[in-house]
């Protein structure tokens, strides 16, 4: 009996948008990254991108636990000698709560070509309205992200 593998542009794939609001970042991300790879269909192949659209809204309040905001560091790079430049998340997700979840769910994807691409597919808008309501998105909630309180 042969396995059966999808071709690529024969592979239907949905929207799903994901409220962040309260919600844990690391515990989000996965679950979103998991969408863009395709892990949750029957017929995930590690070297192909089955993945589905996901649209995050409500980036600006996510939450992030044990002091990871002031703590954790994001880094960049100008590209010249002496160019790198650190802000702490509690700074990023003030400033742009759309690169924090970009962040945390890039580095869950393989770091390929297939990665990238497969990024592509993430939308993230850091208040409640996003402009793919043609799309007819699907609602996802994520068990387990939520913050305690």
């Amino acid at each position: 009996m042969q396995t059966y593998a999808p071709k690529a542009e024969k592979i239907d794939r949905a929207w799903y948008v994901v409220d962040a609001e309260g919600m844990v970042l690391g515990r989000l991300a996965t679950e979103i990254a998991r969408l863009l790879r395709g892990k949750h269909r029957p017929f995930f192949a590690p070297h192909l991108d089955a993945g589905d659209y996901v649209i995050v809204v409500n980036a600006a309040k996510v939450v992030m636990t044990g002091g990871k905001a002031s703590s954790k560091l994001a880094y960049r790079h100008s590209g010249y000698p002496g160019g790198l430049k650190s802000r702490s998340y509690a700074e990023l997700l003030e400033a742009r709560p759309e690169e924090v979840i970009r962040r945390a769910v890039r580095g869950m994807l393989p770091k390929t070509r297939l990665g990238r691409r497969q990024l592509r597919k993430l939308k993230v808008y850091a208040g409640p309205l996003h402009p793919h309501a043609a799309q007819r998105p699907l609602p996802m909630s994520v068990p387990g992200a939520a913050a305690r309180s």
